[in-house]
C-alpha cells in the first residue's frame, strides 16, 4: 500500500508543480483587485487553525476596515455565490462560515467556489466593504491576494511532510515563498526558545517574511441551548468530549485539564450529525449520570442546534468550548502591525 501511495503522491506532486509553474510563467491568468484581499491558507490538509485566525483578524481589524469574509463553504449542499445569514443551516453554507457569521453577525460572510466571481459580487452588492478576508484559497491562484498568511502545524513541518496521499501536503512547500506572513500554530506550552528557533528554520523563511508562533486559549463554556442549560459547568464534572474536527487530540487534552472526561467521541472533519449520533450521545450521558454533560467544539456546535432532533433532556447538557488565537511572546501587536503594513504596501 505504501508503494502505491508513493506513486500516487509523485503523480499528484507533478501535477501541482506543473500548475504552479504555469502560473509563475503567467501562462495561466490571475486577477488582483484594487479591493485588498487577505488570504489565510496552508499547504497541508487538516486543521491548522485557519478559522480562529480569520476570526482574530475580523476582531482586530474590524475597527479600521469594513470587512467581508469569503469562504468556499466546504461540504455545503448549495452551489455558487451565497451570502450567509445568521439563521442559515450549516447544510446550505458550511459549518465554518456559519460559525463566523454567528460570532460576527454584522460582518458580511459569503460562500462561493469561484473566488474572483465572489469578490466582484461583493464589490457590486457591498460597496462599503474595503477589505476581504479569504478563509483558505492559497492554492486558488486565479486570484492574487494583497496579503497571504500561511499556517503550519508545529507538529508537522511542511518540508518534512509528503504529498497526498503519502502525506498531508496539498501543495509544494516551495510555494511558501508566496506568503507575506508565516504562522506556526498549535505550539506546545513548553516550547523553549531553542525549539522556536528550530521550528522557524524548518520553514526556511525568506528575509521579507515574518514568522509568528501561536497556540489557542480557551474562553468560557457556552451552552448550546442557553434558555434551558445551566450557565456554569463545575470544574471536575463528568464530561463526554465530542469532536468532528481534524486532529481532535488537542481539544480532548484541553478538556482533561479541567474536567473528568469519561468518554471521547471523535468523528471525521466536518461531520454531519445524524439521528443515530444523537441517540448515542443521549445514551452516553444517561450512562454516566444526571450531572454528566457533553462538551464539543464551536464548529460542531453550529451543527447541533436543531431542537427538533435533540430531546430536551439532552439540550440541558450540551456545551461548546470557544477558542481564540493566542500569539506567543506577546507578538499580537507586532502581527497586526505587519498585516496593516502589508495592506498599505503599494507594491
Amino acid at each position: 500500500m505504501g508503494f502505491f501511495k508513493s506513486i500516487a503522491a509523485g503523480l499528484y506532486g507533478a501535477g501541482v508543480s506543473l500548475r504552479n509553474w504555469l502560473y509563475d510563467l503567467k501562462v495561466l491568468k490571475t486577477t488582483q483587485f484594487d479591493l485588498p484581499v487577505i488570504c489565510v491558507g496552508n499547504v497541508a490538509v487538516g486543521g491548522t487553525g485557519k478559522t480562529p485566525t480569520v476570526e482574530f483578524l475580523v476582531e482586530k481589524l474590524g475597527e479600521q476596515y469594513t470587512i467581508a469574509v469569503l469562504s468556499r463553504g466546504y461540504r455545503r449542499r448549495t452551489k455558487g455565490y451565497r451570502e450567509v445569514q445568521v439563521g442559515d443551516s450549516f447544510l446550505n453554507v458550511g459549518d465554518e462560515p456559519k460559525q463566523i457569521k454567528r460570532k460576527f453577525p454584522d460582518t458580511v460572510v459569503v460562500v462561493c467556489e469561484r473566488r474572483v466571481e465572489a469578490i466582484r459580487r461583493i464589490q457590486q452588492e457591498h460597496p462599503e466593504v474595503n477589505l476581504v478576508i479569504m478563509d483558505d484559497g492559497f492554492q486558488h491562484r486565479s486570484l492574487t491576494p494583497k496579503v497571504s498568511i500561511v499556517l503550519s502545524d508545529y507538529s508537522t513541518p511542511p518540508f518534512q511532510n509528503k504529498m497526498l496521499p503519502a502525506g498531508t501536503l496539498r501543495d509544494n512547500p516551495s510555494q511558501l515563498y508566496r506568503a507575506n506572513i508565516l504562522i506556526v500554530t498549535k505550539t506546545p506550552a513548553t516550547m523553549t526558545p531553542i525549539e522556536r528557533n528550530i521550528a522557524q528554520k524548518e520553514l526556511r523563511p525568506y528575509p521579507y517574511q515574518a514568522v509568528f508562533f501561536t497556540d489557542v486559549k480557551q474562553a468560557m463554556l457556552k451552552p448550546i441551548f442557553s434558555d434551558v442549560a445551566p450557565t456554569v459547568v463545575p470544574r471536575g464534572s463528568k464530561v463526554v468530549a465530542l469532536a468532528g474536527i481534524a486532529n481532535p487530540e488537542r481539544f480532548f487534552e484541553s478538556l482533561e485539564s479541567r474536567f473528568e472526561v469519561v468518554e471521547k467521541v471523535a468523528f471525521g472533519d466536518h461531520h454531519t450529525y445524524r439521528v443515530k449520533d444523537i441517540r448515542h450521545l443521549a445514551k452516553l450521558v444517561e450512562e454516566y449520570g444526571e450531572k454528566a454533560v457533553i462538551i464539543t467544539t464551536e464548529k460542531d456546535g453550529v451543527k447541533l442546534t436543531s431542537r427538533k432532533h435533540i430531546p430536551k433532556e439532552l439540550q440541558e447538557k450540551m456545551y461548546v468550548l470557544p477558542i481564540k488565537l493566542n500569539f506567543r511572546d506577546g507578538d499580537e501587536a507586532q502581527f497586526i502591525d505587519k498585516v496593516i503594513a502589508e495592506l498599505k504596501n503599494k507594491q
